[in-house]
């Protein structure tokens, strides 16, 4: 297997332990296509390459199904090591938060920046764009959005969620989905079970905003959900870079079963205060001002 083929492997466990994905799920290259920017062949030999190691199940004439097994493999760490995109991406992340671009640029301006081709600044642009933190403009360039930048803006967003969230679950108009609990409670327990050690830091991440932006998808309030996603999205960079620390993500982990044990059983003002802690002592672990700083972060150079 070649190291673009290797590398997409990776990124499809990721896919599939992010989005939280069921045993027995049917991934199509159609659908992982969107996901991974590249062409069918590439991820028709990933795909083979997976099933041969037991995380897929092959089926003839049917395709590729999720295995259990994929929730807790380790990552072959040659497809972990930073590609030349992901690099690219981390340079721009890191010039973003560090202010060193106006709130527009454009593909011209950070080609010379950086030094790359079209081809490779075009699919990090895509990347971006897909992500939220950028907007193509409709006549020239992209416009940066405004992200959490600022210890002060970090603490604001986990209070603004910490109002909305519990608010969200004591809704009259909440209504549980069964089904999607049972997945999160899945994804929470692949966690549990040693994902807290071996996940990466874009993993968890995908995980815990997909916790918290299902849990408000249920409160019965069409903007609720949105909103929540639209925090996370202005996290997702401060949240990228920081070092991992596995204690937090061990103890964030436990907080999130006790607050689906509590839906599950639907005492709900249990778990709304539960959501309440949750978020807050969040924002105590973590709020620190190393955050935007060159302490306590990882460098991409």
């Amino acid at each position: 297997m070649n190291p673009l083929q290797r590398q997409l492997a990776n990124r499809i466990v990721m896919h599939v332990r992010a989005m939280g994905l069921p045993v027995g799920h049917h991934l199509t290259e159609s659908s992982l296509q969107d996901v991974l920017g590249t062409s069918r062949a590439p991820i028709r030999a990933a795909l083979g390459h997976l099933a041969a190691e037991g995380l897929l199940q092959r089926i003839p004439n049917r395709g590729f199904f999720v295995n259990e097994a994929i929730f807790t493999v380790a990552l072959d760490p040659r497809s972990t090591e930073s590609s030349s995109d992901d690099q690219l991406y981390f340079a721009v992340a890191e010039d973003r938060l560090n202010g060193v671009f106006g709130p527009v640029t454009t593909e011209a301006e950070l080609m010379r920046r950086y030094g790359v081709g079209r081809a490779p600044m075009q699919k990090v642009l895509a990347r971006v764009v897909r992500e939220g933190w950028i907007e193509r403009r409709e006549g020239r360039g992209y416009l940066f959005t405004p992200l959490v930048d600022s210890l002060e803006a970090y603490r604001e967003n986990y209070e603004l969620r910490a109002i909305l969230e519990p608010a969200g679950i004591l809704s009259p108009r909440y209504s549980p989905d069964r089904e999607k609990l049972k997945l999160l409670q899945d994804q929470q327990e692949v966690v549990r079970d040693g994902g807290w050690q071996t996940l990466s830091q874009i993993e968890l991440f995908e995980t815990n905003a997909r916790f918290h932006e299902v849990i408000a998808s249920m409160s019965g309030n069409r903007f609720l959900a949105p909103i929540i996603a639209r925090q996370n999205q202005l996290r997702r960079l401060v949240e990228y870079r920081q070092i991992l620390n596995r204690e937090q993500v061990r103890r964030q982990n436990e907080e999130h079963m006790e607050i689906l044990a509590a839906l599950g059983a639907d005492e709900r003002d249990r778990a709304a205060s539960l959501m309440s802690d949750h978020l807050l002592n969040a924002k105590a672990r973590k709020a620190k001002i190393a955050m935007f700083t060159n302490e306590g972060v990882l460098s991409y150079s």
